[in-house]
């Protein structure tokens, strides 16, 4: 409770005798009518000034419990609570630009553009990429030396969509400050790599915190999918593979995983494939395989049982997953199909739609594709390893992340062995 001069900011308030005070309040709290942006004042000896919300709702409501009180505008001080909102970086973004974009006349609809949320990495914010697209805010000078000042950092950078080149290259574009290299530390795991050029997914914590309770310690792992070694150093790291035979095929990813191998003292244990993992030049020595790439690994399927040793192994395919809101009474597979090229290579995208709700249509949906996928690579064990005594198991599925709406990031943990 505060003097009535203190830091003023007009608000509505419900004049009460300061005995009742604290019944008023709690009363007003119960029913959502409190205004906690502000704090209560007192009046004198005997009288308190309780904030309430001022739409009309909320104040026809007072009205009818409280007909006999008095409600006055007073200075009130701002809430701790509302205090801390201003300061946050978002706000003072937003408070600053309102500012400049009235004094340049740039239109109030641009504020859409301005972020409410980013990625930050030490003194570098990412930006989403629909922010400040409009050519009004060339108006302001130095733009981006503000946005920095208020997100407190360096540099700058925008994001943008994955490039169609086939190797996932970055096109995320630095605004302020020359370099985008960066260093992202991850359960122990040192990552470094320049943003304008290579990719890195924090939502894979889950899975590469999976990964890391593992004993690989008398296994030969081999990673399809490397990048800068998202799951490839957790593998040397934590779960101590003998060895990691690492693929990747965009230059940069693979500089970058090279020195963070390197940086995490494990290269002496892993081999950095460069290339197309489709050509893999490896003999079947792979106990396990990851296949971490979305929304699909399926065309690394047919190189992933032709490394798995002789005896078999286990396979860790990735793959998003769809359960899309239906009306339809169906409950097969559309959009896909289990068949493939006369390579045995299908890059059709399975579309499970089904007449379910909730966790129920999510797990049916991934109970689909796992059926799907067990089948395409039973085929492939038997066209490949040339040998029809070969069997699968599904040992585990799990559900990574919401990948966008109505779509999951997936892996299915796959026991592919040979009977004797």
């Amino acid at each position: 409770m505060t003097n009535e001069r203190e830091n003023p900011i007009n608000a509505l308030s419900l004049i009460v005798q300061l005995k009742q005070g604290k019944e008023i309040r709690q009363q007003l709290e119960k029913r959502g009518l409190f205004d906690d942006c502000h704090r209560l004042v007192l009046l004198g000896e005997d009288q308190v000034a309780i904030p309430i919300r001022q739409d009309m709702e909320s104040l026809e409501f007072i009205n009818r419990l409280w007909p006999d009180f008095i409600q006055r505008r007073l200075n009130m001080p701002l809430s701790k609570k509302a205090q801390a909102r201003l300061n946050t970086p978002s706000a003072k973004l937003s408070s600053e630009l309102s500012r400049l974009m009235n004094q340049y006349n740039i239109s109030e609809d641009l504020k859409t553009e301005i972020p409410r949320k980013w990625e930050k990495h030490h003194d570098l914010v990412i930006i989403p990429a629909t922010s400040f697209i409009s050519e009004d805010w060339t108006k302001i000078p130095g733009l981006w030396k503000v946005v920095a000042k208020c997100l407190s950092c360096q540099r700058l950078a925008r994001h943008a969509c994955v490039a169609s080149d086939g190797i996932r290259s970055s096109q995320i574009t630095m605004l302020l400050g020359n370099s985008g290299q960066v260093t992202h530390l991850d359960n122990g795991i040192s990552y470094s790599y320049d943003i304008t050029k290579c990719m890195f997914s924090a939502g894979n914590i889950t899975e590469k915190l999976r990964i890391a309770s593992w004993d690989c310690s008398r296994e030969i792992v081999v990673d399809l999918y490397a990048g800068i070694g998202y799951f490839t150093l957790p593998y040397l790291v934590h779960a101590k593979a003998a060895h990691v035979h690492a693929c990747e095929w965009n230059p940069h990813a693979a500089a970058a995983l090279r020195q963070n191998l390197k940086d995490n003292g494990v290269s002496d244990r892993c081999s950095v494939h460069e290339g197309d993992c489709r050509q893999l030049d490896l003999p079947p020595v792979a106990d396990r395989v990851n296949l971490g790439l979305i929304p699909s690994s399926e065309d690394g399927w047919p190189t992933a049982v032709r490394v798995l040793r002789h005896g078999g192994g286990m396979l860790h395919i990735h793959s998003n997953v769809e359960h899309s809101l239906s009306t339809g009474d169906r409950d097969e597979c559309s959009g896909g199909s289990y068949g493939g090229d006369e390579n045995g290579v299908s890059s059709s995208v399975l579309d499970c739609t089904i007449k379910l709700s909730g966790k129920e249509k999510l797990q049916q949906a991934c109970t689909l594709w796992s059926s799907y996928t067990q089948s395409r690579i039973l085929s492939l064990l038997h066209t490949i390893k040339g040998s029809n005594q070969w069997s699968v198991r599904p040992v585990h599925l799990e559900v990574v992340k919401s990948y966008a709406p109505h779509i999951v990031h997936v892996v299915l943990d796959l026991e592919c062995r040979i009977s004797d």
